[in-house]
């Protein structure tokens, strides 16, 4: 399924909310992207179409097993991003704000080159 940059973007969050609380609701999720409860109520309904998540009676928020896949790589291209950013000298903020944008545009070759740039590092 093709994700638009917003839809990883939620499913980003939705991934380190849930490493962080066993429960997740649609406002913790607005909370933590600074967005209106609309916003994020149009943006669960897309996803749940989309088969990446699943809403239960109580408002709780999970992924179905390719949601979650797609989360952690979206999450994974976040870090590696961030730490190679870093590794070249950019300011930390910076390197994770410009890791946020780029990780929705980058190919999979660059991405690649990356990762096995930086394990040739450590």
């Amino acid at each position: 399924m093709e994700l638009h940059e917003s839809g990883e973007m939620y499913l980003e969050t939705i991934f380190i909310l849930k490493k962080k609380n066993e429960y997740v609701r649609s406002i913790d999720i607005a909370n933590m992207m600074n967005f209106s409860k609309p916003s994020v109520s149009r943006a669960i309904k897309i996803l749940k179409e989309s088969g990446m998540i699943t809403m239960d009676q109580k408002g709780y928020i999970d992924f179905t097993q390719e949601g979650e896949e797609r989360a952690q790589e979206v999450y994974n291209k976040h870090i590696t991003l961030t730490h190679f950013l870093i590794h070249i000298g950019v300011q930390k903020d910076i390197a994770e704000e410009d890791a946020c944008r780029i990780e929705h545009i980058m190919s999979d070759e660059t991405y690649e080159c990356i990762k096995k740039f930086l394990e040739k590092q450590s």
